[in-house]
């Protein structure tokens, strides 16, 4: 599909040529010499790039470029300028204007900013549908379960996604704790912002700490450049650190730091990094007993354990069984395209093994159904799996 370029120009010569250029390099062009009229054009119109002229009666590129940048700040925004007046394009350079081409212009300058820009608007594009299946695929209110024990889980979710308090979410493995997670973030005002996971047991500790707070170039041997680590990587939005309870003692301590001050320093480094982030942490460990035994730091548990949700495990849940079991068919089912005609009760394992057994049944067998959910099993009839 071809990108919608809207142009506002009062001088109709230039306006013409643009609109000619551009429709012969096969965008679509809608051109106005009144900037009113463009600005009421986008209210009712999908627009990707923007290319206006600076200086023109009533409305200056400027303003133009101050209302896209409020109301529709993924459109990039190309502002045309004459010699003279260079200055004001640095202006709405650092405004956020995308670029500015000095008039007059040459013919493949303008070309290939205007591609540029069609591209950036198309990765934009992009993010934003991304981002909205996240949105909708991890709200809370896709969260499966009926039961008292995930309702409870739900109304704490709700009320925990909209501040900004350190969220400990505990729980045996594989009772959906980054799920939760991310239903916190997703339902929280940093939903537009990055979602960063840290598996804190999956990694050495000296490893770790570099993943965590990114390290300077030669800070040890292979550090061949800088690199960010993962509290800058998530500024403005939300780290969660799982399997929290495996820290090492001297990363509980930097940890603690930066839930304290929000700043740290990568490792090798002397810069003092101060980030905006969220954190959200979860483990299968008993904390508070590790507490006890001197294995975790008691003023890091408290910093931690602001609100805490405990994500109770299928066995606690049974009278949602049935409701996974048939959310997890239904999915995968759809996906390879093969039915699955219904699911007989057997021995009752994690909703991650629901989820493995909704998974396999449509590889297994067609049009059959699932016994024993727990054994992942499926047959056509009433006799036994083969």
């Amino acid at each position: 599909m071809p990108s919608q370029i809207l142009i506002l120009d009062d001088e109709k010569n230039y306006l013409l040529l643009l609109e000619a250029m551009l429709t012969d390099a096969g965008y679509t062009i809608t051109a106005l010499d009144d900037p009113e009229t463009g600005l009421a054009f986008l209210e009712e119109s999908e627009v990707d790039v923007v290319i206006t002229d600076m200086k023109m009666p009533k409305v200056s590129g400027q303003q133009v470029l101050e209302h896209i940048k409020r109301n529709y700040p993924y459109i990039p925004v190309i502002i045309m300028t004459a010699f003279g007046s260079i200055e004001g394009a640095v202006e709405a350079m650092r405004l956020g204007a995308f670029d500015y081409i000095a008039k007059p212009f040459a013919n493949d300058e303008l070309l290939l900013t205007v591609e540029k820009a069609a591209r950036f608007a198309a990765s934009q594009r992009e993010n934003m549908l991304l981002r909205q299946s996240l949105e909708d695929q991890f709200t809370a209110e896709n969260i499966v379960g009926r039961g008292k024990a995930m309702q409870r889980v739900l109304e704490m979710v709700a009320k925990a996604a909209p501040t900004r308090s350190t969220v400990l979410i505990t729980g045996e493995s594989g009772t959906g704790k980054e799920l939760i997670a991310k239903a916190i973030h997703y339902g929280s005002p940093r939903k537009n912002a990055s979602f960063i996971s840290v598996n804190c047991m999956a990694l050495a500790s000296g490893v770790l700490e570099s993943e965590l707070f990114g390290h300077e170039k030669g800070s040890f041997t292979g550090a061949v450049a800088r690199k960010r680590g993962r509290f800058e990587m998530a500024h403005e939005g939300t780290i969660f650190l799982d399997e929290i309870g495996e820290l090492s003692a001297e990363l509980q301590v930097k940890l603690l730091r930066v839930i304290q001050e929000r700043k740290f320093e990568r490792v090798g480094g002397s810069e003092l990094i101060e980030v905006d982030i969220r954190i959200l942490a979860a483990t299968n460990r008993n904390l508070a007993e590790d507490v006890a035994k001197g294995t975790f730091r008691e003023d890091l548990f408290y910093r931690l354990n602001v609100v805490h949700i405990e994500t109770p495990p299928l066995r606690e849940r049974r009278e949602d069984i049935p409701i996974l079991a048939a959310h997890f068919l239904d999915r995968y089912s759809s996906e390879k395209q093969q039915e699955v005609q219904g699911i007989q009760s057997g021995r009752h394992g994690l909703s991650h093994g629901l989820r493995m057994a909704g998974q396999r049944a449509p590889v297994a067998k067609r049009g059959g159904t699932v016994r024993g959910a727990g054994r992942l099993r499926a047959d056509r009839g009433g006799g036994p799996a083969r």
